[in-house]
């Protein structure tokens, strides 16, 4: 098949993509500040890696929430909105609260999964000091074990308002 023919392929079948999910998780307005686009630190505080895997998912090309103007990045200094996964251990819990502070003002705060709102297979763990909001000031939670991509998505056009 030669590049011609696979460009009348594509112009044919077009893009192709998941259905854009309307549905906000909750009622929460965010700051007027981040409307647009927003910057997002992951912050693992101790998951089985089901949510992270999913949160990739969430930032891959069929979901691709960099359309909705979030776009990941690297330290908790250039980002908007933290998003947390895991049930936030002991060990855990003062570098959550560091990231957080560390993070500009205003700025959102995630908590991806069931885990890191304080259920899960690991709330009752003797490890485990209970949920996000236990440490830090939660503003949107995505429940699921693990939530699906769309809903991560949903969470974040929530933020954007995209």
């Amino acid at each position: 098949m030669s590049a011609l023919d696979i460009a009348k392929l594509l112009r044919r079948v077009g893009r192709i993509t998941e259905t854009d999910t309307a549905a906000s998780p909750s009622d929460y307005t965010p700051p007027a500040a981040l409307a647009g686009s927003v910057q997002v630190r992951h912050v693992d505080c101790g998951s089985c890696n089901g949510c992270e895997i999913e949160l990739a998912g969430a930032f891959g090309p069929v979901y691709d929430a960099e359309r909705y103007g979030a776009r990941l990045v690297a330290s908790p200094r250039h980002a908007d909105v933290l998003a947390v996964t895991g049930a936030p251990t002991r060990n855990l819990a003062e570098p959550l609260r560091r990231s957080v502070e560390a993070a500009p003002r205003p700025r959102v705060v995630l908590a991806i999964g069931d885990c890191a709102a304080g259920e899960g297979a690991y709330a009752q763990g003797y490890a485990v000091v209970g949920g996000v909001a236990d440490i830090v000031p939660v503003d949107l939670v995505v429940r699921g074990c693990p939530p699906p991509p769309d809903a991560i998505v949903a969470a974040l056009r929530q933020v954007t308002g995209k």
